[in-house]
């Protein structure tokens, strides 16, 4: 094989493996002097020439010239005579450069040269391929179905790299056939067998939340944010979403005109019914949101073991706890609280709020209701315990209120530590 013959055949492998010209020059550099270390010791004293475009490959072999009957390294030192059959003024101590023709190495060098160029194109193609998959950890990609297995279904993206979406990772409704096209989230990249290995999944949270990016423009351009994720994947999901433009609405952004904008997420995800809230930094506003559609009677907070009692009415129970207990459990995950339901509040003669329409102005009323404050005793419960995050007409409207509900509660208000 000569010079440009080992070209010829390794930039058409340049073509079909997409690797640049840089890259192969590198590579065809490096094989070659693995070759001349193996034959010669060293490679050291070589100077290596490549141009694939043009299908140039030269090798030039650097000495030092010594005197006769003194050579102690052939690969690096050369006699004067025989240097000076190849250029008459040389001297001992200067260098001589030589050409070196690739068949002159030996056929099994050639052959040594053509597997180890072979096998680190591989590599180079291999480590490429990793790298773009582990750049797209945590994005969502079209793939389509190439094989499918019991425990696993082979996909294929774009650039026809096989990736696997387990069982395991697969939403319970899916069911794919051989060329279904499939929207997946890259989960994580290894290796396996000296070749990249990438993970799918459509089951993890992050799937969700990359939907809404794909789907809802205000979410890709950063007017929504997407704070939290809860599922129950193919059954139901709560996402809470908060907005720093005061002039986007960010659940009815997310929703769109009649569901529009959430339809197609609910269709990709098997029709998972998703409830979209509004994020609060407000602990039981959020709890409140969260246990949505049940209707909260009052509640009890604990900040530090992260757990709270909630107490509804007897027709509420079945609505905060859910079907199979998804409705509470989805909350806890989107709160990070431990939530406890209990029927009714815990004291016999608590009164709603809307008791006292007559004496508290109605606006008043609605923004008790807002910070999840329904009835008489969750509002001295309130201001038993969150002094310190009010501001100075909070406070007063709140005296104000507790004023007005003394003489229902008389004992209790004795017990408030003001």
């Amino acid at each position: 094989m000569d010079n440009e013959a080992l070209i010829d055949s390794f930039s058409d492998f340049k073509y079909e493996k997409n690797i640049d010209r840089v890259s192969l020059m590198a590579i065809l550099e490096e094989s070659i002097r693995c070759v001349l270390k193996k034959k010669y010791d060293s490679s050291k004293n070589y100077d290596i020439i490549v141009n694939p475009d043009q299908g140039d490959l030269e090798i030039w072999r650097n000495r030092i010239v010594v005197k006769n009957g003194t050579v102690k390294d052939p690969n690096k030192e050369i006699e004067l005579s025989t240097a000076r059959k190849i250029e008459m003024d040389f001297e001992i101590g200067e260098e001589v450069t030589e050409k070196v023709e690739l068949k002159s190495i030996g056929r099994r060098a050639i052959l040594s040269l053509r597997q180890n160029l072979l096998s680190k194109v591989n590599e180079y193609d291999n480590t490429n391929t990793y790298k773009k998959i582990k750049n797209k950890i945590g994005e969502i990609i079209n793939v389509e179905v190439y094989h499918i297995l019991p425990k696993q279904i082979i996909m294929k993206d774009d650039e026809q790299n096989e990736m696997v979406l387990p069982k395991q990772e697969q939403i319970p409704n899916d069911f794919f056939r051989k060329g279904d096209p499939v929207k997946v989230l890259v989960k994580k990249v290894d290796w396996k067998d000296s070749k990249p290995f990438a993970v799918l999944t459509r089951k993890d949270e992050a799937f969700l939340e990359e939907l809404f990016k794909l789907e809802i423009p205000e979410v890709s351009e950063g007017l929504i944010t997407v704070k939290k994720v809860a599922r129950i994947p193919g059954e139901k999901a709560k996402v809470s979403v908060e907005s720093y433009d005061d002039r986007i609405d960010p659940v009815g952004a997310c929703v769109g005109m009649k569901g529009s904008r959430i339809h197609p997420i609910v269709r990709e995800l098997k029709n998972e019914n998703i409830d979209v809230i509004n994020y609060t930094t407000n602990i039981q506003l959020y709890i409140t949101r969260a246990l949505s559609p049940a209707k909260i009677s009052m509640m009890e907070v604990n900040e530090e073991k992260k757990y709270v009692n909630v107490y509804v009415k007897l027709e509420e129970i079945s609505k905060a706890i859910g079907r199979g207990g998804q409705n509470i459990r989805l909350a806890s995950q989107l709160t990070g609280y431990k939530i406890h339901i209990f029927r009714d509040f815990p004291y016999e003669d608590d009164v709603e709020l809307t008791e006292f329409s007559d004496e508290i102005e109605p606006k008043i009323i609605e923004k008790f209701h807002q910070v999840g404050l329904n009835t008489a005793k969750s509002i001295l419960n309130y201001r038993n315990n969150d002094l310190s995050k009010r501001t100075n007409l909070e406070e007063k409207i709140i005296k104000k209120v507790i004023f007005i509900l003394k003489k229902e509660f008389e004992e209790e208000l004795n017990n408030i530590n003001t």
